[in-house]
């Protein structure tokens, strides 16, 4: 219940006491500038006497509506859906508003335990791989969906939106029942009887629960040094992992000693919104990956790091055959990747 103002001053929302605090360095983790549904109102246009609530507010619903309207189609809008799905609402009463859709991760691709090791280092691999040989980016989307890298839940669109949502194959499989999928772009506004939407508008009931989860979550935000001077700009240098990225902060503070080399150390990678920030987003990723890689200092650190997914399990005991292949072929493939993605980047800005 406090509000950190500059110079040190952190004053009480309740009692408005004021108090300076000295501190070597201030660590900024307000960058990202996160803003979820039930931090403020709709940015929607409702009109008086329309059922509109953030999902957090589902959990204490005292009525149950005829039908239910999830408005977004990111992370909050897809475990909304599901929330729904699980407490036993019919798929044919609810509605799913999809401005765009998005390209999704597996979750037994991103597990750090040793029992994942296939799927996880070895998914990571496959990516390398389909970044190193794609030949076109339609290509490489192919290679990606292929080998199970990343997923869509409608295989007849093709998604142009991705920012590392999360979903196991059950809960995929659970969203694909629901059939009402509307597809005409963000809704401008919901009176009692219909939704405006960019390219048209559907009907709605006064009845009808309309549950909003349009909020930007982490939205893009310009790439800044994370060290510079007396502050700590937390942003992510490993893809969509913040703990990780967080931990390594902490550790090149105490490690380092020259600004200019803990900055190259974390190079931020900005947070991805469509489906082509994830070719500057791997590369970027490659890159960092190659320079930590090169310090011997911290790879032994990042060995040792719960929070690393890749390299933990990469080093504790022998490998087998197959886990050794995985990891000859991760090494393969990153230059090549790197290289490669480099040049289906300059692809995009062309005519």
């Amino acid at each position: 219940m406090s509000e950190y103002g500059e110079a040190g001053v952190i004053a009480s929302v309740v009692s408005g006491e004021k108090k300076a605090i000295k501190a070597k360095k201030i660590v900024d983790a307000s960058y990202s500038k996160v803003m979820v549904p039930s931090m403020r109102a709709p940015d929607i246009d409702v009109a008086a006497g329309v059922h509109c609530i953030a999902p957090n507010a589902l959990t204490s619903l005292a009525w149950s509506p005829s039908r239910y309207v999830v408005i977004g189609a990111g992370k909050t809008g897809m475990d909304a859906c599901l929330w729904l799905l699980d407490c036993g609402v019919d798929p044919e009463r609810i509605s799913w508003i999809v401005p765009r859709d998005a390209w999704l991760l597996d979750r037994a691709t991103i597990q750090p335990t040793a029992e994942f090791f296939e799927s996880t280092v070895g998914g990571f691999a496959l990516q390398l791989e389909a970044a190193a040989l794609a030949t076109s980016i339609d290509e490489l989307f192919e290679r990606l969906e292929a080998t199970g890298q990343l997923m869509r839940i409608d295989t007849n669109v093709r998604p142009t939106m991705y920012r590392c949502a999360t979903v196991s194959r059950a809960e995929l499989d659970q969203l694909r029942t629901i059939r009402n999928v509307v597809r005409m772009g963000h809704v401008q506004s919901i009176t009692p009887t219909e939704i405006v939407l960019d390219n048209g508008s559907v009907p709605t009931t006064a009845d009808t629960l309309h549950i909003d989860c349009t909020a930007d979550g982490l939205g893009r935000r310009p790439v800044v040094p994370v060290f510079e001077g007396e502050r700590i700009t937390v942003q992510n240098v490993r893809t969509c992992q913040p703990a990780f990225s967080a931990a390594l902060f902490g550790h090149v503070e105490a490690a380092y000693e020259d600004e200019t080399e803990k900055n190259e150390i974390c190079t931020p990678i900005p947070y991805p919104d469509s489906d082509l920030d994830w070719l500057p987003m791997t590369l970027a990723n490659s890159i960092n990956t190659t320079r930590w890689n090169a310090d011997p200092s911290l790879a032994a650190w990042m060995r040792a790091s719960r929070l690393d997914v890749y390299t933990k399990f990469a080093f504790d005991g022998a490998p087998s055959a197959e886990q050794l292949a995985i990891l000859q072929k991760l090494g393969a493939n990153r230059e090549g990747a790197i290289a490669n993605l480099t040049r289906l980047i300059e692809q995009i800005d062309q005519p």
